[in-house]
């Protein structure tokens, strides 16, 4: 499946609104941090010693410390795989997918998330992914579980090769656009559609909906869902 971004949507409205399903993906339908699963995986692919992915995380968590933003981490990262080939990363997301789904001894999705993107999709509503990720990850994922779209951070490719750099990281207030374009573009009734999001980031997706759903037990994102009467998903990750 090819990553579907809202800015590449260029489709007339239909007539009859749809309803839409928006879901966070890392920690909220899956159980991992895709992005870094990944890239632990693609360098140990290369041949790379452990030693070459702590020294490239620690470089992204100590700008954590330091109070640089979710944006500016995820633009971090993707500058870690600057000159590396699109295809030899869509082909590596494959094997990392797969290798995760066999050997997760609890299973690669959260089982409640799974469970309710799956009852929605027998009710005939489009289910998008949207991640602050990229489509090494996504696009197998969305393949899986029959995702329609995928909303995500879209990293600048030339030649074959990424160049570092992204068009916009797919966090917080963006994804939030990402949804209230999808509306506009894509006929989607917001006010009928429903969204999943374990995260303060993904407060501004959850507001853009009707059916917003908060997953698991991030104190700040509870706040917000006790004040506006919102659903909740507790998950056995939350209860550990």
């Amino acid at each position: 499946m090819t990553s579907t971004t809202f800015e590449g949507a260029r489709s007339m409205p239909p007539t009859t609104p749809r309803i839409g399903v928006f879901s966070d993906v890392d920690e909220t339908l899956i159980r991992v941090k895709s992005m870094f699963r990944f890239l632990e995986f693609y360098l140990e692919q290369r041949g790379e010693p452990t030693a070459t992915y702590e020294r490239l995380v620690a470089g992204l968590r100590k700008s954590a410390r330091q109070g640089a933003s979710r944006s500016e981490i995820n633009r971090g990262y993707y500058r870690l795989l600057r000159g590396e080939s699109a295809r030899r990363l869509s082909d590596a997301g494959r094997a990392w997918f797969f290798a995760e789904w066999n050997e997760s001894p609890d299973g690669l999705y959260v089982p409640e998330v799974e469970d309710a993107l799956t009852g929605h999709r027998k009710l005939g509503h489009e289910v998008a992914l949207v991640s602050g990720s990229f489509f090494a990850c996504l696009d197998p994922i969305a393949s899986d579980i029959g995702a329609d779209r995928v909303l995500s951070t879209r990293p600048v490719i030339r030649r074959g090769e990424l160049t570092g750099e992204v068009l916009a990281p797919m966090i917080g207030p963006a994804k939030g656009r990402a949804v209230r374009l999808s509306g506009l573009l894509g006929g989607f009734d917001l006010a009928r559609s429903a969204a999943y999001g374990d995260h303060i980031s993904d407060l501004a997706m959850l507001q853009e909906v009707g059916r917003p759903v908060v997953v698991g037990d991030h104190p700040e994102l509870l706040a917000h869902a006790r004040s506006a009467g919102w659903g909740r998903l507790l998950t056995g990750m939350a209860r550990r």
